[in-house]
């Protein structure tokens, strides 16, 4: 299957002005599959004047009718979900039956944000004189720039695609070059419903240069980003120098706690799924768990049994529940975490080796034995690596789970409702799910703190990064 990806630049697919292309690469075979077109100056400033032109137009539309015009390109996604997840699969690598449920929980969030986008309300509120109104609007903030990652080549885009809609601001969208070819047609359903021109953008090249020339440019003014927290730093402090409102979805490495009162074989079953979902390539995958010292030997023990378990293989083939990992780049790096750990003590228990040398395929790998010095307990691994480190008590977790910089999802485990509403106050992050996986519904809300980040990418606040207060206060003559 050759797929070659084209820019979508003022309502025209096209390639690259310089012709300049990259190979896109299938990470369970390695072989080229298509090619990405690599944006030029001239493509940007073509794309950013058709920003500016598609926001007056769109702005004008009344959140009734983009609401309507969203929910056909969802309708559009749903019937397109079967060809577009082979060509997700065959870029990205994770299985077939997990890139169909990534499109239909886009189709889901675009439906969601097509509901808020009638919902933006904003409010009167009481004067001081007779005969005055206080008006509070709310008002598209402009022209867009969002920035997103390989790992979830729809679902990373149709968050801030869909809330930039419904607000009524037109979006250029940077999309990985490394898994080009399925946001593609994510843009295409909202083409084909009839977005007009101009609204929405389509580009790809080398991605500093082009967050260095759309971020500082004054058509721009709104800046989204997905990906690691050392590029989110980074552009925030562009953002910031130019004044521009900012959403930071960044890394996080998070704890998944595991108390001795905890019904054990759920939270190992149900942990090992989250973990090794997408290859463990998830900013919200589980990855240190922390587990009370009475159950830490039945918990590592059925979560090792559950990740031996787990076929492992090209995610177009029947029966496979995890794919290769995504780049070339990820395999090195996941080799030196688990050498760090081994170097430094740490019992592998099963896992820890690249399978074949045909793809980029990984061995589900559970390590034990892990302290805090080791690289693995401070990086993020960004691949299918669970840590088990044994606890004492609650005060011990507390500190563990808080300890690192990132502070995006968190995990607990404990049939006691005084210990699960301690920790969701304890623990530093922006989600926690307790019991089972809760995370990252259209309807919740979806971010981080600390280094993870800012701003929220679902739920009734998502909308809000996109969108201007206005005051306006009326005398009657």
């Amino acid at each position: 299957m050759d797929h070659n990806v084209l820019l979508h630049i003022d309502g025209q697919w096209r390639p690259a002005s310089g012709n300049r292309t990259m190979p896109i690469i299938n990470p369970a075979t390695e072989e080229q599959i298509g090619t990405v077109p690599h944006a030029t100056e001239s493509d940007l400033d073509e794309a950013l004047e058709a920003a500016a032109r598609g926001f007056n137009t769109w702005k004008r539309v009344s959140a009734f009718d983009r609401s309507k015009l969203m929910r056909k390109a969802a309708d559009i996604l749903r019937e397109r979900a079967g060809e577009i997840a082979r060509i997700m699969t065959m870029e990205q690598g994770k299985p077939l039956a997990e890139a169909k449920m990534e499109i239909l929980g886009g189709a889901d969030t675009i439906d969601w944000f097509a509901e808020e986008a009638r919902r933006a309300y904003g409010r009167i509120v009481p004067a001081r004189a007779p005969g005055v109104y206080q008006l509070v609007i709310k008002e598209p903030v402009g022209p867009v720039a969002a920035f997103t990652p390989w790992n979830f080549p729809i679902n990373q885009i149709v968050r801030k695609l869909s809330a930039a809609l419904a607000t009524g601001c037109s979006i250029i969208v940077k999309a990985p070059e490394e898994t080009p070819a399925s946001p593609a047609e994510l843009i295409r359903a909202f083409v084909d419903a009839g977005v007009p021109k101009g609204v929405i953008g389509l580009v790809y090249g080398v991605p500093a240069e082009i967050s260095s020339y759309l971020i500082p440019h004054p058509i721009i003014r709104k800046v989204t980003f997905t990906g690691s927290t050392p590029v989110g730093k980074h552009l925030a402090e562009m953002a910031g120098k130019y004044m521009k409102r900012a959403t930071m979805e960044l890394g996080g490495h998070a704890p998944a706690i595991v108390f001795d009162d905890a019904d054990v074989e759920l939270a190992s079953k149900t942990l090992a799924g989250s973990k090794f979902r997408n290859a463990g390539q998830v900013c919200v995958s589980p990855t240190r768990f922390l587990v009370q010292e009475k159950v830490f030997d039945q918990f590592v023990d059925s979560f090792t049994k559950h990740a031996k378990a787990l076929k492992v293989g090209n995610g177009v083939e029947d029966g496979v529940q995890m794919g290769p990992l995504a780049n070339e780049r990820r395999i090195p790096a996941m080799e030196e975490l688990i050498a760090d750990a081994r170097q430094r003590g740490a019992d592998v228990r099963t896992g820890g080796n690249r399978i074949g040398n045909k793809g980029y395929f990984f061995e589900p790998t559970v390590i034990s034995g892990m302290t805090r010095e080791m690289r693995a307990m401070n990086e993020e691994p960004f691949g299918p690596l669970a840590l088990m480190m044994p606890f004492r008590d609650f005060d011990e977790v507390v500190e563990e789970a808080n300890r690192l910089p990132f502070g995006l999802a968190s995990y607990a485990f404990t049939r006691s409702a005084k210990t699960a509403n301690a920790i969701a106050n304890e623990v530093e992050s922006g989600m926690m799910t307790i019991n089972h996986l809760g995370l990252a519904l259209p309807e919740v809300p979806f971010g981080g703190m600390k280094d993870s980040g800012y701003g929220s990418e679902g739920g009734s606040e998502a909308i809000e990064a996109y969108l201007n207060t206005k005051f306006v206060s009326q005398a009657g003559l």
